[in-house]
């Protein structure tokens, strides 16, 4: 779990994924439309991907997508689409200092 916790400290925005994974895939490209630049992640193809996952389903996400902005976890996909319907994840990404307005 502490590698996980500094993987997702380590940028303003962190995606943990799998290759496969449509839904990952959406999100990434919903934080790149507002100019951020995440820091990827895939489980599939890192070594260590097997203990990630289960820290990550240890820490209460779906393994993937697991998604850290401004070194906290939000959550995954709906936690990052509730926050983009609600107009908050622009404000998210810049107090994170992933995007400049």
């Amino acid at each position: 779990m502490d590698m996980v916790m500094k993987l997702g400290t380590s940028s303003a925005v962190v995606i943990f994924t799998k290759s496969s994974c449509c839904i990952s895939h959406s999100i990434e490209t919903l934080i790149r439309s507002f100019g951020a630049n995440p820091t990827i992640y895939e489980l599939d193809t890192h070594p260590n991907g097997k203990q990630m996952e289960k820290a990550l389903m240890e820490l209460g996400c779906q393994p993937t997508p697991a998604i850290f902005i401004g070194k906290e976890l939000v959550g995954g996909a709906n936690e990052i689409m509730s926050l983009n319907v609600r107009g908050k994840l622009k404000q998210l990404l810049i107090r994170a200092n992933a995007i400049w307005v």
